[in-house]
C-alpha cells in the first residue's frame, strides 16, 4: 500500500513549530497548555525531543533510543529545535534529493511501517503541538489551516472514536460545532478541549 509523499506537509509542520518556538519568550514558560501535565516550558522541552526523535527514526534508529521529554536550558529551545531540524531535513531528504526513506521500514511508537506513513504520524504530532503552543501563548490566528485539514481527514479515518485511553494516547472525542475551524475539529477529535482558554497574548 502506497501513500503520497508526506514531506511537503512535514516541512510545513516543522516550519510552523520552528516559528512558534522562536517567538516564545521566557515570560511564557510557566503558562498552562492543553496538555494537563505540561506547562509551556515542558512542551518546548518535548518539542526538542520530538525533533531529535524524527531525525533518529528517519536514519533507521529505534524511537525509544531518544527521550522525547528532555530538560532544555531556558533560552536554548529555539536553537535546539533549529539544530535538530537541520538533521531532520538531511535525513528525510526534505530538499527532495533522496526519496529512499519513504519506503524503508521505520519503527515509531505506533508500529513498524514505511517511512511515508511514519512521517505523516509526525506531521500529526507536530501540528497538534503547534496548536497546544499557540493556544497557550495566544497566537492561534496564525496557524496553517492546510495542516489541520490534512491531518484531520486522516485522523478520523485511522483513529476510531472508541476505544480511547490506555495504549491509545488520546481521550474521547470532544464535540465541536458545525462552524468550528479546522484546528478545533482536529484537536477535538483527538480528545483535547478546543475551547481551552488562552492566556493573555504574547507579543
Amino acid at each position: 500500500m502506497s501513500a503520497p509523499d508526506p514531506r511537503p506537509l512535514l516541512t510545513r509542520a516543522l516550519d510552523q513549530i520552528g516559528d512558534l518556538v522562536a517567538a516564545t519568550g521566557p515570560d511564557a514558560l510557566a503558562r498552562p497548555t492543553p496538555c494537563a501535565d505540561w506547562d509551556v516550558r515542558a512542551l518546548l522541552d518535548h518539542l526538542v525531543g520530538v525533533h531529535r526523535r524524527v531525525a533518529h527514526v528517519g536514519a533507521g534508529g529505534h524511537f525509544a533510543d531518544v527521550d522525547p521529554n528532555l530538560s532544555v536550558p531556558v533560552g536554548a529551545h529555539a536553537d535546539e529545535v533549529a539544530r535538530a531540524r537541520a538533521e531532520v531535513d538531511r535525513v528525510w531528504g526534505l530538499d527532495g534529493a533522496d526519496d529512499s526513506v519513504l519506503d524503508r521500514e521505520l519503527t515509531v511508537p505506533w508500529g513498524a511501517m514505511p517511512g511515508r506513513f511514519a512521517a505523516f504520524g509526525y506531521v500529526q504530532e507536530l501540528t497538534v503541538h503547534a496548536w497546544d503552543l499557540a493556544v497557550a501563548t495566544g497566537r492561534t490566528e496564525g496557524l496553517d489551516p492546510v495542516l489541520a485539514e490534512a491531518v484531520e481527514e486522516t485522523a478520523r479515518r485511522v483513529l476510531p472514536a472508541e476505544p480511547r485511553g490506555g495504549p491509545i494516547p488520546f481521550g474521547p472525542p470532544v464535540a465541536t460545532t458545525d462552524d468550528a475551524g479546522p484546528y478545533a475539529r482536529l484537536v477535538g477529535w483527538l480528545g483535547r478541549e478546543p475551547s481551552f482558554t488562552a492566556p493573555e497574548r504574547v507579543s
